[in-house]
């Protein structure tokens, strides 16, 4: 059968239009933020004031100085501080970030979220100096679900956390050594990053990496 000039035409983009789709959802996005070009007492561009106190400070300490993103409120026991990278939308993850402990009476340290629909849903994944513990949740509706957990007693100072996310798997390391391998498939769908700490632990955070597709 001989097919005319026009219908091939039709056939081949047809086929095209159809590969689009799977294209771009298996492509990879990378961005980082190291906030050096930020404005000292200000939230960083990009970033949103859920809850708490987000505002970018020099720390002479800093992996990429001169500035970091601080939380520094001193809130109640029950409360999660929590930034978003407002255009983030992403599905498979891998997230790194350098944080300090600076300090925090009730609770101390910080973590990565990702996934979130908003301030109530979404993974995350904390090292707490005071508990000497590294653990993964769900925040479901605003009820914090433990996933995963292990002890992990860590010096001061500047560490890194990554997690990372396909499917329903999760991987959390810390330093480089992957601590925590959980299963959860209760946020299934691409959701924003961000950073997070609970009641008065204030932490600087530096060097935020992500590297995903939605």
């Amino acid at each position: 059968m001989r097919w005319s000039r026009g219908i091939l035409r039709s056939v081949v983009l047809a086929v095209l239009l159809a590969c689009l789709p799977f294209a771009t959802a298996t492509q990879n996005e990378k961005k980082e933020w190291n906030f050096d070009g930020e404005k000292v007492s200000t939230i960083a561009r990009g970033f949103t004031a859920e809850v708490g106190q987000w505002k970018i400070v020099a720390d002479t300490s800093a992996p990429s100085k001169p500035n970091v993103l601080a939380q520094l409120a001193k809130n109640e026991r029950p409360v999660f501080n929590i930034t978003f990278v407002s255009e983030s939308n992403y599905t498979n993850v891998d997230i790194t970030v350098k944080f300090k402990a600076i300090a925090g009476q009730i609770d101390q340290g910080g973590g990565l979220v990702w996934r979130a629909r908003d301030a109530k849903n979404y993974y995350i994944a904390r090292y707490n100096p005071l508990e000497n513990n590294y653990r993964v949740y769900k925040v479901e509706n605003g009820r914090r679900v433990q996933l995963g957990s292990t002890d992990l007693k860590s010096g001061e100072g500047w560490h890194t956390l990554r997690v990372t996310m396909t499917g329903d798997h999760i991987g959390c390391y810390y330093d480089g050594k992957q601590y925590l391998d959980v299963k959860d498939s209760t946020f299934n769908g691409a959701g924003m990053i961000g950073l997070w700490t609970k009641a008065d632990a204030q932490t600087h955070f530096d060097d935020l990496i992500v590297n995903g597709n939605n």
